[in-house]
């Protein structure tokens, strides 16, 4: 079944609210075997959702809306589908009853307007909010299926999957769509597809999409339409020749997060964990403290961002310093057994570097970083140049370093 997405919120175009039911509806709709084939964002005028969902409705036959059946003024999506549709506003008793019980809960007399709220679309199917004021609904008709579920986040999730999901699922025959994402870092996108040359007519009939972030470039491989079986099937498959051909860049599938894998791996040693960093100014350490459980592994750190911390809380020669400047190979390697002899760990975490906007030489231009791992005896420091503002320098920089780490402790990068 193929379905169309339209968002409704003047707020939306304005940047004001960022739209993350749209993105919630596409991956539960195609976990239940609906195609989203269009997903199109308007304000609240009437003109405009009137000509987008007719639009919808035209191309797919199927439209599914989100905002607008609030009961203020601009809240006109249920009134002008329901002219689509031929299907009269009609007061309904019982779904008012339902909102004056609930605003009896909430100790606050409804406005006026609220009454609005309980008007329906003759023959139409209401699908009750327990979560909110305005009833989602479903309408079938000449025009095709239309539903209307309110904008607010928690509402339309919960009417989503209690009142929506259900009803679409049967639609389904059986099959599915599903996607799968194997993850890599530490190579660019070009790079990556050259290696990848070739796997799409292997791989087919899923489809492949490369997807490039901070992180690194994830590979999303999806099933259209397949019987449940099949799909995990050909998705296994497919997975495994992409870790195959991406080779050492591969370090996790999903949603997997590469510090939560280091920690996963240090404590499997039964290993600690400290780092040191400048310019990245505390947000290595962030990355590992976000993962639950880190504080069983990770120990603490150091923001050595002045040479004077280096020298005095890391033990990092002067003469190192002088000789080679903050920004260098033997400067991260001294920063990071710094850290893990001053807290006695195994393991440790160092970055240094250029991070802009200003501060650049042309011997070490902006973006310059060194970053070094030590695993107990072993300490291994690399050098990259990283593009982008200074956020997206200092996100790659703490990526790059636990990429670092995470093929130490896996046997990748020594030497």
């Amino acid at each position: 079944m193929d379905l169309e997405l339209i968002t409704v919120g003047t707020e939306l175009l304005l940047g004001h609210t960022v739209d993350t039911n749209g993105a919630e509806l596409g991956r539960a709709l195609a976990a239940a075997g609906i195609r989203v084939v269009r997903r199109t964002s308007i304000p609240d005028e009437e003109a405009a959702i009137r000509d987008a969902v007719a639009e919808a409705l035209r191309r797919s036959g199927a439209v599914l809306t989100t905002g607008g059946l609030g009961p203020t003024r601009d809240d006109v999506t249920k009134k002008v589908v329901a002219e689509l549709f031929g299907a009269p506003l009609q007061f309904d008793e019982a779904i008012w009853e339902r909102l004056l019980e609930r605003f009896r809960r909430l100790g606050r007399p409804p406005a006026p307007s609220n009454r609005s709220q309980a008007e329906v679309p003759r023959g139409a199917t209401v699908l009750p909010n327990r979560w909110g004021t305005a009833p989602g609904l479903w309408l079938e008709g000449a025009p095709g299926l239309a539903i209307l579920l309110p904008g607010v986040p928690t509402e339309m999730r919960n009417l989503l999957h209690h009142e929506v999901l259900p009803r679409l699922a049967a639609r389904g025959g059986g099959r599915v769509v599903r996607s799968r994402v194997v993850r890599t870092t530490g190579i660019a996108e070009s790079a990556l597809a050259e290696r990848l040359a070739g796997v799409e007519p292997l791989v087919a009939p899923l489809s492949l999409a490369y997807l490039p972030g901070l992180a690194g470039v994830d590979l999303r491989l999806t099933a259209w339409r397949l019987p449940p079986d099949e799909a995990e099937r050909r998705l296994d498959a497919a997975a495994a020749l992409l870790r195959e051909r991406g080779g050492e860049f591969v370090y996790g599938a999903d949603d997997d997060d590469l510090a939560a894998l280091v920690l996963a791996e240090a404590r499997r040693r039964g290993w600690k964990l400290a780092v040191a960093e400048s310019c990245t100014g505390g947000l290595l350490g962030g990355r590992i403290t976000a993962v639950p459980g880190s504080s069983d592994v990770f120990v603490g750190g150091v923001i050595a961002y002045d040479n004077r911390v280096k020298l005095d809380e890391l033990e990092v020669g002067a003469a190192v310093l002088a000789a080679h400047g903050a920004v260098s190979e033997p400067v991260a390697l001294a920063m990071a057994r710094g850290v893990a002899r001053r807290y006695r760990t195994e393991l440790a975490l160092a970055i240094t570097g250029v991070a802009g906007p200003a501060g650049g030489t042309p011997e070490k231009p902006v973006g310059t970083v060194w970053y070094a791992a030590a695993m107990e005896d072993t300490a291994v420091a690399r050098r990259y140049v990283f593009p982008g503002t200074r956020d997206e320098v200092r996100a790659r920089a703490a990526q790059a370093a636990l990429f670092l780490l995470y093929r130490l402790l896996r046997g990748g990068a020594s030497g």
